[in-house]
């Protein structure tokens, strides 16, 4: 067993849930650099492991975890040289379980470049699938698809139920070339050959899921086919309660790019949404649903025109990302109501060679990881 895993099962066995409140306002961050370029994390869970990806000398992206000041590299499903691997979700659990996608030997025969090509390099059309990674197996565990070629994971909760998207043999006309497959929202585990797809909205044809909280609840999209990433295919917010899909509707009426990134474990959902006459995503703005207050859309930051909420925890604190009309990209957190640039609450000798860029996610302990504009995988951690 490494290092990394006898410490996450160390940790994991006595932690739960933060129960500290947030002040009215963030205070400042003290940051720790875990990867100085080429790096991103994505996902950070209570105890603290951090997962993403680092860049190999060679250009190829590896899924990576940081723990106890230990760096593992997650390596892929294949053996082949260049092959690439990310966890490019936040993913919540306490068990030290990482969930994400990876090439692997097998060619695509229809060549579809698939959803992971929008975040992985993958010049020969590799089959992509979902994986899961935890302390106690040690290495990627391949996913399983409803019997098309490609598959993608997103999160994974303590029950051991990870959820995602994967693609059947059905020949689907609402797909945009080189798209060729239809593609279901799915749930995988808690058993290790345990695979079901979820309904989508009436008239829909395919989806994604995106997140899952310990009580069973997903969130993800509904929608035609298209390019198999967004547009189109997110015609439609959905959450699942019990199996049963619930859409979040988007009040402006935009049929396309309406994305729940994340859900917390009281319910509540953040993502970002059409525009009208935006079908092209430039202009999406970030919202938050929950239950008593239905749908929301949240402020921008100062002179930008599109934003990404990323990440929720149970304090109801949001990280995310927006960006200017020149694509100059913003960090924020949310909270009580006003929004802040990540930014200008980090404390000096940071480490930073540039400004922190993107903000992926957050735990109940306030803690931020993300990437800066030179490529440095980052943790900040509120001191005050």
């Amino acid at each position: 067993m490494n290092a990394i895993s006898q410490a996450v099962i160390t940790a994991a066995a006595g932690f739960g849930l933060a129960s500290a409140s947030v002040a009215a306002q963030p205070g400042h961050y003290a940051v720790t650099i875990l990867s100085s370029s080429g790096a991103s994390g994505n996902s950070i869970d209570d105890p603290g492991m951090v997962a993403g990806f680092h860049t190999l000398a060679g250009g190829a992206m590896h899924a990576t975890v940081w723990a106890f000041g230990t760096q593992l590299d997650l390596g892929t499903l294949g053996k082949g040289p260049g092959l690439s691997s990310i966890v490019q979700w936040p993913v919540k659990n306490r068990l030290g379980i990482v969930s994400g996608i990876s090439l692997t030997d097998q060619l695509d025969p229809n060549r579809e470049g698939w959803s992971c090509g929008f975040f992985l390099p993958n010049p020969s059309f590799n089959v992509c699938l979902g994986f899961v990674w935890s302390p106690a197996e040690e290495a990627m565990r391949a996913l399983p698809t409803l019997g098309g070629s490609n598959g993608f994971a997103t999160g994974t909760n303590d029950l051991g139920e990870t959820v995602g998207w994967a693609e059947n043999t059905i020949h689907d006309p609402t797909c945009v070339p080189p798209q060729v497959m239809q593609f279901r929202p799915v749930v995988w585990g808690p058993g290790p050959n345990d695979l079901r797809a979820l309904p989508l909205v009436a008239g829909d044809s395919a989806g994604a899921a995106t997140a899952i909280n310990d009580r069973g609840q997903i969130v993800g999209i509904s929608g035609a086919c298209g390019f198999a990433v967004g547009g189109v295919s997110a015609a439609h917010a959905v959450l699942w309660n019990n199996g049963v899909a619930l859409e979040l509707v988007n009040p402006d009426g935009a049929p396309y790019w309406n994305t729940p990134m994340m859900i917390n474990g009281r319910g509540d959902v953040v993502g970002f949404a059409g525009a009208p006459n935006d079908p092209q995503g430039n202009f999406t703005p970030a919202f938050m649903w929950t239950r008593e207050g239905g749908w929301t859309f949240l402020p921008l930051l100062a002179g930008d025109i599109a934003s990404v909420a990323t990440s929720i925890n149970n304090q109801r604190q949001v990280v995310g990302y927006s960006n200017d009309a020149s694509f100059n990209f913003h960090p924020w957190i949310w909270q009580d109501g006003r929004i802040f640039d990540l930014n200008g609450l980090i404390l000096p000798g940071s480490g930073l060679t540039g400004p922190i860029l993107l903000a992926f996610d957050i735990n109940d302990g306030g803690e931020i990881t993300g990437t800066s504009a030179t490529g440095q995988a980052f943790v900040a951690v509120p001191v005050d």
